[in-house]
């Protein structure tokens, strides 16, 4: 275990070569743990989901405190780097809140409203002056099957921020304003109910719109409101600017042992960024309370070392192995999006990557192992990876090589994976998901089975390597939150797969499911959605919020740019029961 000072160091480090903010000091790294409190992979998940670092959300203090340990434990364990220019870093920028830049300003008439006690453009509102007559739309937006709101083309649509008797998506000011924007809004001003405080831009992480969206609070709203049903002329004047911050992936090598297969790679990773203190993506949203992340995903991390450890202990890999810790994992697999499209090591000398998140549950010595069908290797490789265990773990082998977490990046891209993980539980994406419920002695031995498979992938003296087939056709399989843009189990199904790495316009997509109804409309992998049923597609939120206005057995339009020609397909959409 690398000391107090090791990671402190490694911050000093991380701090001058990136972007961090200044705030940032390692003295605020928790201290190591004394082998007295814990020892192996336990160790690492007891530092990493210490109260301390505020549940390593990406671009806190918390967070460079875990990627700094990471690298300073690759260090201790004698591996090489492998980032960008020789570090262990893999620097990306990410989004962490939004500022206000310039005018901001709101007239009515003759009245003007003022910015930061009356009114607040949101932080994902988009820029822009805008001057045109208001109209009022109730809550804004329609559930599947119910009339829609008023004409908004060329208004200002004022709303009211709660829709009763709906999901709380309906009430999502990012939905009702990518909904008005969609249906040719010029600005969205969202009523807020008396005693809601104004929204906060500081704090705001999703995609920007393509319009001004603001909310008015207070005594204020209900001037906005008659304002709105007399079709008064609004002037809007907003500039919200995104506040970024650099991140880093951790990366490390194991040189191959093998002259002639020592450049090829094959990659084992876990993502070891969590919730901060809550908000969106816990299951307690309304809760602000560290969110420690013990199983989701330090255990997956604390397993990734343990393979290291077992891997430069033992007899040396015929191939190279990649260890990578990736950040950004929970705003939508961030950090593996980022490097396979940018590697360290090429894509096509990479043979598998073998993925871990929540591994520190084993119950009944049951584990699940999905991406079997990924390659037809894979099964056979398990059994007698799994065979050396005593006793054998029971695995729950299930083909998909899509899902929720940063296997799906690489899957997309062509390679096999696999993704270990031994289920969810009530705990998820709680404050409640602590170290004292983590199994060390069944971390330990998923350890030893992922470290199995992967010295069967890379061989060794004595020992040839197998090679993983990749398969990339499959049967039709449960759809990941991630990977299909619907709330819930159910409401109805595209089969598209996205790519999570955002880009400029649009929705790229790394395949679509067999026999979908993407497939069957003839969409396919590299095609980027840019509309759907009439309404534009600018990222994943607005391409969701499309999908969700729909029914199982609607007919829709797909837009797409495909090799820079403009096509149009039309779709049948499934039911996701």
């Amino acid at each position: 275990m690398s000391d107090q000072r090791a990671v402190r160091g490694m911050v000093g480090v991380l701090v001058a070569a990136m972007a961090f903010p200044a705030a940032v000091e390692a003295q605020s790294c928790p201290a190591a743990l004394t082998p007295d409190q814990a020892t192996g992979p336990l160790a690492d998940v007891r530092w990493l989901a210490n109260d301390e670092l505020e549940g390593r959300a990406v671009g806190t203090n918390g967070g460079l405190c875990a990627t700094a340990y990471l690298a300073a434990r690759f260090d201790a364990l004698g591996l090489v780097p492998g980032g960008d220019g020789g570090s262990w870093l893999q620097p990306f920028s990410v989004r962490v809140g939004s500022v206000l830049a310039g005018s901001n300003r709101l007239d009515i008439s003759t009245r003007t409203y003022e910015p930061g006690r009356e009114w607040m453009p949101y932080g994902f509102t988009g820029p822009g002056a805008v001057e045109a007559p208001l109209v009022y739309g109730g809550s804004g937006v329609a559930q599947p099957g119910e009339e829609q709101p008023v004409p908004v083309t060329g208004k200002v649509l004022v709303v009211e921020a709660e829709t009763p008797g709906a999901s709380s998506l309906y009430s999502d000011p990012h939905f009702k304003g990518t909904v008005a924007a969609g249906r040719g809004a010029l600005a969205v001003v969202i009523l807020l109910p008396t005693g809601t405080p104004l929204p906060d831009p500081s704090g705001e992480v999703r995609p920007g719109l393509s319009t001004p969206v603001l909310a008015v609070g207070g005594v204020a709203a209900a001037a906005v409101r008659e304002a709105a049903r007399r079709a008064e002329i609004a002037r809007i004047d907003v500039t919200v600017e995104p506040l970024a911050v650099d991140v880093a992936n951790v990366v490390a090598l194991l040189p191959g042992s093998d002259p002639l297969l020592a450049d090829e790679v094959v990659v084992v990773g876990a993502h070891f960024d969590h919730l901060g203190w809550g908000g969106e993506g816990s299951m307690e949203p309304d809760t602000r309370a560290i969110h420690n992340g013990a199983d989701d995903n330090a255990s997956g991390t604390a397993v990734m070392l343990e393979v290291a450890r077992r891997l430069t202990e033992g007899p040396r890999p015929g191939r190279s192995v990649l260890f990578i810790g990736f950040n950004g994992e929970e705003r939508g697999l961030l950090g593996s999006g980022f490097y396979v499209n940018h590697p360290t090591r090429p894509l096509d000398r990479t043979v598998a990557m073998i993925n871990m998140d929540m591994v520190g549950r084993l119950k009944d010595n049951a584990l699940t192992v999905f991406g079997v069908a990924t390659a037809p290797e894979w099964n056979d490789l398990l059994d007698v990876a799994g065979a050396e265990l005593v006793p054998p773990l029971t695995l729950s082998r299930l083909p998909d090589g899509y899902g929720p977490s940063d296997h799906s990046s690489f899957y997309g891209h062509g390679i096999p994976v696999l993704h270990f993980f031994t289920n969810t539980h009530e705990d998820y994406h709680r404050p409640s998901d602590d170290w004292q419920k983590i199994d060390a002695e069944g971390m330990v031995r998923i350890a030893q089975l992922v470290a199995n498979v992967t010295l069967q992938v890379t061989g060794r003296t004595g020992v040839p390597s197998v090679t993983p087939t990749l398969v990339q056709t499959q049967s039709p399989a449960p759809t990941p939150p991630t990977a299909q843009p619907s709330g819930g189990g159910y409401g109805p199904y595209f089969g598209s797969i996205p790519d999570m790495s955002p880009i400029e316009m649009g929705v790229r997509l790394t395949g679509v499911r067999k026999g979908s109804p993407a497939e069957q409309a003839g969409l396919e992998a590299g095609d980027v959605i840019v509309a759907f049923d009439g309404s534009k597609v600018t990222d994943l939120y607005a391409y969701s919020y499309a999908l969700r206005e729909k029914s199982p057995g609607d007919v829709v339009s797909v837009t797409i740019l495909r090799d820079g020609q403009r096509l149009t397909f039309r779709a049948v959409l499934g039911d996701r029961r």
